[in-house]
């Protein structure tokens, strides 16, 4: 076993060994646009205006982001609270197993899912049109 691991440890050695400032360059470049895609994509997407909640994929309710709101919506699992404050939108509570729609706090843009509830926030202007969901700044 130790033997397998020295052989892999001048294997990785060599490879260091052979990299180039090409590579380094290369690496660096693609660090950097990727760091930037991520600045990029945020200021492209639009800030949301408007909250639709959707309940087993229809639409059920569409209410102004500048309004502070909590709205009950009632799910397999038993009630949700949606809560809508200071231009932002979050589950505040879900009784589903784990909870990971509560856990991505405050969404200012984009969507919460809860799906053992089958319940989506999208966080978007629009107030319900389907339009506004098929395109992102990814797919254009």
């Amino acid at each position: 076993m130790r033997r397998r691991v020295l052989k892999e440890d001048l294997r990785l050695k060599k490879i260091i060994k052979n990299i180039t400032l090409a590579d380094w360059t290369l690496f660096l470049v693609l660090l950097v646009v990727s760091v930037a895609g991520i600045f990029i994509t945020k200021e492209a997407l639009p800030r949301g205006t408007d909250v639709t909640i959707e309940i087993n994929g229809e639409p059920a309710y569409t209410f102004p982001l500048n309004v502070d709101r909590t709205i009950p919506v009632s799910g397999p699992y038993g009630d949700t609270l949606i809560e809508i404050k200071s231009g932002r939108a979050r589950i505040r509570e879900a009784h589903c197993p784990n909870r990971v729609c509560v856990k991505q706090g405050w969404v200012s843009k984009g969507v919460i899912i809860c799906l053992p509830n089958k319940i989506l926030v999208f966080v978007g202007s629009g107030g319900g049109d389907k339009s506004g969901k098929e395109i992102d700044a990814v797919t254009g």
